[in-house]
């Protein structure tokens, strides 16, 4: 993950440590972040992520890709490099 990249609650700002908080159907527990969402023994790619109340966040549900604060700044630049990278 880049640097100019931050995972934080998309309601709250609540910012996950690391831990594995996140269960999926399937009753495998870990850190979603870890994954892009993607349940790592079923597969299942989850689209929205809850904010975990046990964790001291505040419960709401986003979408996952919400919760990466910075992305759209980020992907400009890396699109940008691409462009100055690639002949006319």
């Amino acid at each position: 993950m880049p640097k100019s990249v931050e995972i934080l609650c998309p309601k709250c700002d609540w910012k996950p440590d690391g831990r594995a908080w996140w269960m999926c159907t399937c009753g495998h527990l870990w850190n979603t972040f870890e994954t892009g969402g993607r349940c790592p023994s079923c597969k299942r790619q989850w689209e929205e992520t809850q904010c975990p109340t046990d964790g001291g966040g505040c419960g709401a549900i986003s979408p996952h890709l919400d919760w990466y604060r910075g992305l759209d700044d980020w992907l400009v630049e890396e699109l940008e490099q691409i462009t100055i990278l690639s002949p006319a």
